[in-house]
């Protein structure tokens, strides 16, 4: 018995109006990318996968001198500093490789772009998988940290996961726009480092947000990523650590704008990125 031919239907408007549909059909692309990436990374290395924990290891060093030592400025509660800043470190190290990987994948990714039909999104949400990995993998810092200093973790420690959905909502966000932003102008691959630079010092990365006065505390959660930040160390730390909800609030409403609208842009982008590129 034959087995039936299958059925081609050819419609007006059917890949859009089964795009979202089609993002899970094709999960096993986001698999293929995302490990086909991780071993590029690591594969011919010296140092393999250590790279991942000594970039943040080192710099939580510099940070915890430099801001602890030598600035002499307050940790948060009775919380040693170098974990101040390493609960500070995992977020933003992160965010700031998202944004790095996911605004040149579609430069990197070109041949596949213009040769098969996948919804394009598959591409950049991929590089943030991948930078997600590196964010585990610099976890294992921090619980050799807790056990050194002998930091119990509270109750709090159970709302991680939504700090980490947070974080991984605004890399997304951010990752999106300069996804589409770098195909359209060439020029936005060198924006995107003065960009990540630049968001290590204005974020509360190597001190606490409370040294801000409390008039500025509402301005300077403009920033999506203090929301982001603050919430780690509150989760994190926990004990006297205090989160100012205002602040996070207005950095959670913040984190969806930007998510919403940088789909929206990659979406309305998408249907040139074959012949931009």
């Amino acid at each position: 018995m034959t087995e039936p031919i299958p059925e081609l239907i050819i419609e007006a408007g059917r890949t859009e109006a089964q795009y979202w549909r089609d993002l899970w059909r094709y999960r096993e692309l986001f698999y293929f990318l995302a490990w086909r990436d991780v071993l590029v990374r690591y594969k011919q290395t010296v140092i393999g996968v250590a790279w991942a924990l000594l970039r943040p290891f080192l710099t939580m060093l510099v940070f915890t001198v430099v801001f602890g030592r030598l600035a002499n400025l307050p940790s948060e509660g009775d919380a040693p500093y170098p974990i101040l800043v390493f609960a500070a470190m995992l977020p933003w190290q992160f965010f700031a490789n998202a944004l790095s990987e996911c605004s040149n994948s579609l430069i990197t990714n070109s041949n596949l772009l213009s040769k098969v039909y996948f919804p394009r999104l598959v591409v950049p949400t991929s590089s943030v998988i991948v930078s997600f990995v590196d964010f585990l993998i610099s976890g294992i810092i921090l619980l050799g940290l807790m056990a050194w200093f002998n930091a119990v973790p509270t109750w709090r420690i159970l709302t991680l996961p939504l700090f980490i959905a947070i974080a991984f909502a605004a890399a997304m966000g951010v990752g999106l726009w300069l996804a589409a932003l770098n195909v359209q102008y060439r020029d936005f691959r060198y924006i995107v480092p003065f960009i990540v630079q630049f968001g290590l010092y204005i974020s509360p990365v190597g001190f606490s947000s409370t040294i801000v006065p409390t008039d500025w505390r509402l301005l300077y959660s403009l920033n999506p990523m203090v929301g982001v930040i603050d919430g780690f160390r509150w989760a994190i730390i926990g004990g006297d650590v205090q989160l100012f909800w205002p602040g996070f609030w207005l950095s959670l409403l913040l984190v969806v704008v930007v998510l919403v609208t940088g789909v929206q842009y990659f979406r309305h982008m998408e249907r040139s990125f074959a012949d931009i590129i």
